[in-house]
């Protein structure tokens, strides 16, 4: 089974968390810079820790290089 999330990334944060927000959306805060896709791995590893499978059934489909991001979680 597989889940979409539409996820709004902001690097460079002081603590990393995935949190959902009250219209369904997820909101990331990332400790990693937007530089050579370290936000984007640092992303798939907290999402794969707080949804508890592994980071290969984690993809980003959309938005690679965006805020906005569309992340397929494989369950």
């Amino acid at each position: 089974m597989a889940t979409t999330l539409q996820v709004k990334v902001k690097p460079n944060a002081r603590a990393s968390r995935l949190e959902q927000e009250a219209d369904g959306t997820w909101r990331a805060q990332l400790k990693s810079p937007p530089v050579d896709g370290k936000a984007n791995e640092e992303l798939v590893a907290l999402v794969a820790r707080h949804f508890g499978c592994s980071r290969s059934a984690v993809t980003i489909r959309s938005g690679a290089s965006g805020r906005m991001k569309l992340v397929r979680v494989d369950t």
